[in-house]
């Protein structure tokens, strides 16, 4: 019995990465093979082929990402962008949806942008319990009125959904550098602790 449990465990631990790897190739393909739809009927690759090859859609998207990537590269573009957003800005309800949004994409996505640029050692929920955090930039605003001292803005993930967290502002001297990348830690704490990032030391 001891063995039979021993090569249950270890085809699960073969297994179960492996299909729930291409359950979600499957989803992401599958959703963006719905962008086809913006194409008349007569240009869809199903009619044009005469078989359905799924992945098309994630080539039209990244098509389009490039495409629109390309225009609002360039001084016309930026202006296209900047006047849409003034024009988005003026309508109510939508303008604080897509402000909000806006924020948040920016934040992430921008080459300057510093949204999880650094791994974090703090102590969490209380002290002498340690966890890993990601440093998302410094306080501003009115908070800043209320803080003493040098504080950063942290994002505390939780395990091993890491899109679930908190955000908290700590002092600086009470946030640890770590060497290693944002891509290690994340695998860290998703992991729960199984996959240890290299010393670096």
């Amino acid at each position: 019995m001891a063995k039979l449990r021993k090569w249950l465990l270890s085809g699960l631990l073969v297994i179960v990465p492996v299909a729930i790897t291409i359950a979600v190739l499957q989803w992401i393909i599958g959703t963006l093979d719905g962008t086809l739809q913006i194409l008349p009927a007569a240009w869809h690759p199903d009619k044009l082929i005469g078989v359905h090859i799924p992945g098309f859609g994630v080539l039209l998207t990244l098509g389009i990402l490039l495409l629109v990537g390309a225009v609002v590269s360039n001084f016309v573009g930026k202006k296209l962008v900047s006047w849409g957003d003034i024009v988005v800005s003026r309508i109510p309800v939508v303008r604080s949806i897509y402000s909000s949004v806006k924020q948040v994409s920016d934040t992430l996505f921008s080459e300057s942008g510093n949204a999880f640029r650094t791994a974090v050692l703090v102590q969490w929920p209380r002290p002498d319990v340690w966890t890993i955090a990601f440093v998302t930039g410094a306080p501003g605003g009115e908070v800043t009125d209320h803080l003493v001292g040098e504080y950063l803005s942290v994002y505390v993930p939780t395990t091993p959904n890491p899109t679930g967290g908190y955000f908290v502002m700590l002092r600086r001297s009470d946030c640890i550098e770590l060497k290693m990348s944002v891509d290690e830690a994340l695998k860290y704490v998703i992991s729960m602790g199984v996959v240890s990032p290299a010393n670096r030391g």
